[in-house]
């Protein structure tokens, strides 16, 4: 019984040292491909944001406008008033600026822009 144990050890062979390089510089070769698909995607949904954004302060804008007749006087403010579009509670929370664009509100007409202007 143990020789034959002896046996199948001295007949199996491995892997050689050029076959495990190899397999290591495919998965290297993968693991950049996917890096930079993925840079890609955090592009997209910077810009998703962006104009969800914009979008729920106009729409916050016509809902004050259409209960109020009147534009409200900002986003936000530090008292969270009630002729802000926070204070009114038709928003939950002022869009932020740290992911890289800014979102504006003009309260003579409610137009709302964005920086940068493609969003």
């Amino acid at each position: 019984m143990l020789d034959r144990i002896r046996e199948a050890r001295r007949n199996e062979s491995g892997f050689t040292l050029i076959e495990l390089l190899i397999v290591i510089v495919i998965l290297g070769v993968l693991a950049g491909i996917v890096v930079f698909a993925v840079s890609g995607i955090n592009d997209t949904s910077k810009t998703s944001a962006c104009k969800s954004d914009k979008k729920n302060v106009e729409i916050a804008s016509e809902a004050y406008f259409a209960q109020k007749k009147a534009y409200a006087t900002a986003i936000d403010d530090a008292t969270h008033t009630a002729t802000t579009l926070v204070g009114a509670k038709l928003l939950r929370e002022a869009p932020t600026t740290t992911n890289g664009y800014t979102i504006a509100y003009d309260a003579t007409d409610g137009s709302v822009t964005s920086t940068p202007a493609n969003c």
